[in-house]
C-alpha cells in the first residue's frame, strides 16, 4: 500500500507539466551560463552550471517558466497562477535586490582584506561575489522561461492531439 502511494506521487510529479517545464527552464539557464562565459571569458568552465547568479538568472527563469506554464496548463484566472506570479515577482526582486547586495558587500569585503594583507599569504577565504542578477540578467532569465513555456505547451500540444 506505502509503495503504491509513492508510485502514484512520483508519477503525479513526472506528469507535473508547470513543474517539469520549470525544472528545464532553470536547466537551460544554467548551460547557457557555459556558454556565455565561454564566449565572454573564452575559458570552458563548467563549473559555471553549478554558479548562482550570472548571465542569465536560472532563478528568474524557472519562476517564469512556472507561471507561464500554470496559465497556459490551468488557466489564467487560477488561484494556482497568482501564488506563482506573487513569488515569481518575489524571487526577481530579491536577485535584483538583497543578493545583489550581497554580492557587492562580498566584493568590498574581499578588497579590504587584500588591502589589509597587502601581497602577503595569509590563510584566509574570499568571500563569495557572484551571488545577485543585474536586471539585464533577470529579464534574460525571465525571457527564457518565457520562451521555454511556450514551446513544451506548442510541443505539448501537439503531442497531445
Amino acid at each position: 500500500m506505502i509503495m503504491n502511494s509513492i508510485f502514484d506521487f512520483a508519477r503525479a510529479l513526472l506528469l507535473n507539466f508547470p513543474l517539469l517545464v520549470a525544472l528545464l527552464a532553470m536547466l537551460i539557464a544554467q548551460t547557457i551560463k557555459i556558454a556565455y562565459y565561454f564566449f565572454k571569458e573564452g575559458d570552458l568552465d563548467i563549473m559555471h552550471f553549478f554558479e548562482a547568479g550570472g548571465m542569465p538568472s536560472a532563478h528568474s527563469a524557472m519562476v517564469t517558466a512556472l507561471t507561464v506554464s500554470i496559465g497556459l496548463f490551468i488557466g489564467w484566472g487560477s488561484s494556482a497562477l497568482a501564488v506563482a506570479l506573487v513569488v515569481s515577482l518575489v524571487v526577481m526582486y530579491d536577485a535584483m535586490g538583497v543578493r545583489r547586495a550581497a554580492s557587492k558587500q562580498a566584493n568590498i569585503l574581499n578588497k579590504l582584506v587584500e588591502d589589509f594583507y597587502g601581497g602577503a599569504k595569509a590563510d584566509r577565504e574570499k568571500l563569495k561575489e557572484i551571488m545577485g542578477h543585474s536586471p539585464l540578467e533577470v529579464f534574460a532569465g525571465a525571457v527564457l522561461g518565457i520562451l521555454v513555456a511556450l514551446l513544451f505547451h506548442v510541443i505539448f500540444n501537439i503531442y497531445a492531439l
